[in-house]
């Protein structure tokens, strides 16, 4: 049992700055190490670390070898998951990655195989599994409040992706794709709702809009900022998501609909609004609830995830704490990265994409 949880921090860019945020908030936890090659990046970790003065690292395997930690949160680009894991796997501490686990399924492979072989908690990231209004909800549909579910749709209309250091969430290379690299938290979202595995993926999506007229050396982006992508569950649920990253103006980000034989149940953030609809009769009147989920001031403000990432950082020290089990395993993140492959390739070649296909069981 760990009283005081010594973080390390691997990545101080901007979701490494909003760990930090988060981490200052959770009682009994102290950053003790940061490490990142990018010295701005290091510079911008001193403007959230408050009174903190933990140790300063270039590399992973640095901080691995010097840094007095009991857990470290990995925030680094997505294609150096692995790279980035290999010295700290050795160490025996605690750790959370950042979605997704790994921009290919044989790296995501090997993470799992060393997580599930050691024994100190293995987390992986998906704070929309924690905004307040989200987990109501699916505790709502995991009730039976909608009956028997049969479908799933979610919408995430919103802003481009933003700058990051290097620009390296403009490649595909980099990234896994937009659908692994963004969608991935709401495939892990589906496969939580229904509680079954994807079989098929159908998406159609492209580039349309943003980062068109940008250049790296000499390169074009080529990142989708749009699709509709539909998966078949193993039990007959089936599930949607609507992705648009041109559209920053609209009242809800994120619209995420359950409905079952009897209902259905919708929540939307912001405001973090759930919104009851069961059957009715032909021309009968509508029965609708509508009920607001509230979410702490101080947790909204020091992220941008609707309060998402304190509350993961509160359940994942309790498993640090060995007060509670990992709530995503890197078995999970897998599984988001496979149906996120599966919907690249997809958009890529036309063409529904069997997950078997991706995950090479025949």
């Amino acid at each position: 049992m760990v009283e005081t949880i010594r973080y390390g921090i691997v990545g101080t860019g901007m979701m490494g700055c909003e760990h930090i945020r988060n981490i200052r908030l959770i009682p009994g936890a102290q950053i003790t190490a940061i490490a990142d090659p990018v010295e701005a990046s290091l510079g911008w970790a001193d403007a959230f670390l408050g009174e903190a003065r933990p140790a300063r690292f270039r590399s992973v395997e640095e901080l691995a070898e010097k840094g007095e930690i009991d857990a470290v949160v990995i925030a680094s680009p997505n294609n150096t998951h692995r790279q980035v894991l290999q010295p700290l796997f050795d160490r025996g501490v605690a750790i959370l990655c950042e979605k997704p686990l790994a921009t290919t399924i044989e790296d995501a492979r090997w993470i799992v195989e060393q997580a599930e072989g050691r024994a100190a908690p293995f987390w992986t990231g998906m704070e929309y599994r924690y905004m307040p209004p989200v987990a109501r909800f699916v505790e709502q549909v995991h009730g039976g409040r909608v009956g028997k579910l049969q479908m799933v749709s979610m919408r995430e209309h919103r802003f481009p992706f933003l700058p990051k250091v290097g620009d390296w969430n403009r490649f595909s290379r980099n990234t896994g794709g937009t659908m692994v690299e963004k969608c991935c938290h709401f495939f892990d979202l589906m496969r939580l709702i229904t509680r079954s595995e994807a079989v098929r993926v159908y998406c159609s999506g492209a580039m349309d809009v943003n980062h068109r007229d940008e250049r790296y050396d000499g390169e074009t982006p080529d990142i989708i900022d749009n699709s509709f992508t539909i998966v078949d569950f193993a039990d007959g649920t089936r599930a949607m998501l609507d992705l648009c990253m041109f559209a920053e103006g609209v009242e809800h980000q994120e619209e995420i609909s359950a409905t079952g034989d009897r209902a259905r149940l919708d929540v939307l953030v912001p405001p973090g609004e759930l919104v009851f609809s069961p059957r009715v009769p032909l021309r009968a009147p509508k029965q609708v609830e509508r009920e607001l989920v509230r979410v702490d001031e101080v947790a909204m403000a020091a992220g941008s995830h609707h309060g998402a990432t304190f509350h993961q950082h509160e359940a994942f020290a309790r498993a640090v704490r060995g007060e509670g089990k990992v709530e995503v395993s890197a078995r999970d993140g897998l599984q988001a990265v496979a149906i996120g492959a599966a919907a690249e390739r997809s958009a890529r070649e036309g063409r529904a994409v069997e997950l078997r296909e991706i995950l090479g069981e025949g």
